[in-house]
């Protein structure tokens, strides 16, 4: 293991994490067990047979592994939306079943075997579903400890337990390093909302009760398909919407107080917008469930308590009304009538709360500033995602799930996301200005404030030239309607001759058909 991180190629702060904690981590609790070993036969004491047999089957379990892979693309006969909550369920709706490929005209479907027939794949079920994204790491004793903990004396009812993951320490950017900041404060704030019961399922790692799933289960049809639906796909924050569903039928969910999850945190300012953006779409969608599931429990006897009522809804609509309320402030011309220090004064326990949470995570007070600067440059993308929830309850459409680009290159801004910092930057000063010759020195303080804070954090997170070329290309493509190929031409250049030969027109798009 030792070699293995010696030789492994670092290229960022997330090959470092891997090589420490993962790589040299079990290689250091590997030489812990051989030292205790050792010291027991030098001072001649007993080791339990059994004991010894559990080291043995340690080792086995760590050094042989079995992969295996599913993508439901490549059948018929699971979803075809194209969204990571349909992945999940097509797996978990296949657990427990012994299954058989067949040919249809549609394409390869899948379905049970019959009696005499062998299976072509066995999907194993049970008790409890790992889920993973792409870009997270997990430390070794993550499913141990999370595990036990279900098992423990009433945890009978505990639905999902995680740990809300961190950021990768030694980021190489600003924004990298802030919004790493915002991600670790929020693992805190987790803790928090467990003790009042309203815990949210963080779709980056949880280790779920089978069971639970199967009661939130809902089957439909989806063409000719049939789809079992565990996790709802209706917004792009799925696993926030789950939490509700899994809270109506008395299941609990668990924040375990430990760090032992991490995830990649977007490096640019491009790629972190789609992330924010898919963040702040779903909150208002969902919360009209949860207000129909509150007077559905309260029916049944089981009344939701205020403090799981405050959290949860501050957690699905605060990206609303905090956009909403500081577009209000950054551009409502207040005098001092309504500028009172009091109305400043209080919001002085919310930045003192927020900057001692950043000192303890290991970030400095003075951060606050930064994050607050963040947060005007991501303004427009949180009002973006806002508004596509209130379109998307209006038309009650699904809209398309985009994932975080994962590239090294920096990935370009919409022309609109970088406009905006500008835009609030000459107003500011425009209000600073006339505020100043009106001797309105409340709301010019607070107009310098912000064009300063703004100013900082488009230099620092985005760049004056990179946020010049998004622009430009903005225009650029403003003017240009791309050509669309027809679906069906398109179907046909992508079959080989071996398809048209063999199987006719059939717009073979699933896969690549052998000879």
């Amino acid at each position: 293991m030792e070699h293995k991180a010696d030789t492994w190629l670092v290229e960022d702060h997330t090959d470092d994490f891997f090589c420490d904690q993962v790589l040299r981590g079990l290689a250091r609790d590997l030489r812990l067990t051989e030292q205790a070993l050792n010291e027991s036969i030098t001072l001649q004491q007993h080791v339990d047979a059994n004991r010894i047999l559990q080291l043995y089957e340690r080792l086995v379990r760590i050094f042989t592994a079995k992969g295996w892979s599913f993508e439901r693309k490549l059948y018929a006969s699971t979803s075809r939306e194209g969204n990571k909550a349909m992945n999940l369920n097509s797996f978990i709706g296949l657990m427990g079943h012994s299954l058989k490929r067949v040919e249809t005209s549609d394409g390869v479907i899948l379905r049970d075997v019959r009696e005499g027939e062998s299976p072509d794949f066995v999907m194993r079920n049970s008790e409890y579903v790992l889920t993973l994204d792409a870009d997270s790491m997990l430390l070794r004793d993550y499913c141990l400890r999370l595990v036990y903990q279900m098992e423990q004396p009433g945890n009978e009812r505990v639905a999902v337990i995680q740990t809300p993951y961190s950021s990768y320490r030694g980021a190489p950017t600003r924004i990298e390093r802030i919004a790493a900041a915002t991600t670790d404060i929020q693992h805190m704030l987790h803790q928090g909302m467990t003790y009042y019961d309203a815990t949210f399922w963080v779709g980056a790692n949880a280790v779920i009760r089978k069971a639970a799933l199967d009661d939130i289960c809902v089957v439909s049809t989806e063409g000719t398909r049939t789809v079992k639906t565990y996790i709802q796909d209706r917004t792009v924050i799925e696993d926030t919407e789950s939490s509700i569903d899994l809270g109506y039928f008395g299941w609990h969910l668990v924040n375990y107080p430990e760090r032992l999850s991490y995830s990649a945190t977007p490096p640019d300012f491009g790629s972190l917008v789609v992330q924010r953006r898919r963040w702040a779409n779903g909150g208002l969608l969902i919360i009209g469930k949860f207000f129909r599931i509150v007077h559905a429990r309260h029916q049944q006897g089981n009344d939701v308590k205020l403090g799981e009522w405050a959290l949860r809804v501050n957690y699905m609509a605060s990206i609303a009304w905090s956009s909403f309320g500081l577009m209000f402030l950054l551009a409502y011309p207040f005098d001092q009538r309504l500028l009172s220090p009091w109305v400043v004064l209080a919001s002085l326990p919310y930045f003192a709360t927020m900057s001692s949470d950043l000192k303890r995570n290991g970030y400095k007070r003075s951060d606050i500033f930064r994050i607050y600067g963040f947060n005007i440059v991501l303004l427009t993308v949180n009002l973006s995602g806002t508004l596509k929830s209130i379109q998307q309850g209006m038309t009650n459409t699904k809209i398309p799930f985009a994932r975080t680009p994962k590239v090294n290159n920096r990935t370009a801004s919409p022309a609109l996301y970088v406009t905006m910092p500008w835009v609030i930057i000459i107003y500011s000063c425009m209000v600073f200005y006339a505020d100043t010759l009106s001797h309105n020195w409340g709301n010019a303080v607070f107009a310098g404030f912000n064009a300063i804070v703004t100013f900082w954090a488009l230099t620092a997170y985005i760049g004056i030239w990179h946020s010049v070329q998004d622009m430009v290309v903005g225009l650029v493509r403003w003017f240009f309607v791309p050509i669309k190929e027809p679906q069906q031409e398109a179907a046909r250049k992508k079959a080989s001759w071996r398809d048209a030969l063999y199987f006719g027109d059939r717009q073979m798009i699933y896969e690549s058909r052998p000879l």
